[in-house]
């Protein structure tokens, strides 16, 4: 299914690989270190949607307490680029991670990845989503996406795990079409 995605959408990642490049210097992919099943770090792969950092902009998430953690790399706004606004809206920056599918780091549906910085204050309940491989979207992303706490997504990603079906899996793909097309959290 994920080969079919990504034939079926090669023109269209073609032209914004083409968009990125022409809007601002730097790589076409952005590629960050994530945490998967069981905790194995794997790559996630991601269309660039920000200019890249000056210097002076640090980029490493400081966590001091996970339950109130929301990562926003500063200037956030001064740095996204134009397509990448588009991008982040229509989730398209995410299309890349079929790569990780294709794998087998990833699964369509599933707890979104988390950077090992952030992992590595998880209160020990929250190991609990690691049972599972992230996915592309999950029950955080259709129920609230951007706009929930952390403690919240934590409970939707430990929900998921916890009670993983095709049927579940398949409802949660439909939602996300209606969440995407209707921008909800979208940053």
């Amino acid at each position: 299914m994920s080969f079919l995605g990504l034939a079926i959408l090669g023109p269209l990642l073609a032209v914004v690989a083409l968009l990125i490049k022409l809007e601002s210097p730097g790589p076409v992919f952005f590629v960050q270190q994530r945490v998967g099943r069981r905790q194995r770090l794997f790559p996630v792969i991601k269309f660039r949607s920000m200019r890249q950092p000056l210097p002076d902009e640090v980029n490493v998430p400081r966590v001091e307490d996970i339950e109130a953690f929301v990562f926003r790399p500063p200037n956030l706004a001064a740095r996204v680029t134009k397509i990448g606004r588009v991008l982040r809206q229509t989730i398209l920056d995410e299309v890349p991670n079929l790569l990780n599918v294709i794998r087998g780091d990833m699964h369509l549906v599933g707890p979104r990845p988390d950077e090992p910085e952030i992992v590595a204050r998880y209160r020990p309940e929250y190991l609990g989503r690691f049972r599972v491989k992230p996915g592309l979207t999950g029950l955080a992303q259709v129920n609230g996406r951007a706009d929930l706490t952390y403690q919240e997504i934590m409970a939707y990603d430990l929900a998921y795990a916890e009670n993983q079906s095709f049927a579940t899996d398949l409802r949660i793909l439909l939602r996300s079409f209606g969440v995407v097309f209707r921008k909800e959290g979208a940053r």
